[in-house]
């Protein structure tokens, strides 16, 4: 072999070296990354849902069942029909219930006790990584397919009252929103099948 061929080769070689390392130095797609890009794609979504609250001042739990809607990226309203019609709507930051005739309305930023519980969901919903970092401890089980994110709150305030926040689901898909209370108690949001718009 010549001098100037194995020069060629040694380049060719070195050349071949570097983008090998640079491949294997490259950050691989950050898995939460990825489960936050899958669900913001998911701008709407309408699913019936159970809910089972298990609370220490009551023998049984507390049974109820309704439809859940989303609108990215802030839009989340609850329809409870089961035991009676109750409507919560999270709309651009402020909080509305209504039963019957009455309807109570509240900021979010003036009651910092409820951002955790809701934004657990909503930014969940809008794959917002940022807004979640920002309120909780943020661990991610399994992969894409079958997926489980336990939220722990950063704010000691909060985590008087909220031991965690389990939430469950497959690819785009929320499964389950469990929330652990500090005190033993809990509740289990179970969604289910998507319903016409």
């Amino acid at each position: 072999m010549t001098t100037a061929r194995a020069r060629r080769a040694a380049a060719v070689l070195s050349l071949g070296l570097c983008a090998l390392a640079g491949v294997a130095g490259a950050a691989a797609p950050d898995a939460l990354d990825e489960l936050m890009h899958a669900l913001a794609a998911r701008r709407h979504g309408h699913v019936s849902y159970t809910e089972v609250q298990h609370l220490a001042v009551l023998d049984q739990p507390l049974k109820s069942s309704g439809e859940l809607l989303y609108d990215a990226p802030d839009r989340l309203e609850k329809r409870m029909l089961k035991p009676a019609p109750e409507t919560l709507v999270l709309a651009h930051g402020v909080l509305s219930a209504t039963r019957g005739k009455h309807t109570r309305v509240v900021e979010l930023a003036t009651a910092p006790q409820l951002a955790p519980l809701i934004e657990s969901l909503r930014a969940t919903l809008a794959g917002d990584r940022a807004a979640l970092e920002r309120i909780f401890s943020v661990q991610l089980e399994g992969d894409l397919a079958r997926w489980t994110l336990r939220l722990t709150p950063r704010d000691r305030a909060a985590a008087r009252t909220i031991a965690a926040v389990l939430i469950t689901g497959e690819r785009s898909d929320l499964r389950t929103v469990e929330i652990l209370a500090a005190d033993g108690d809990r509740s289990l949001l179970t969604l289910g099948a998507e319903l016409p718009p």
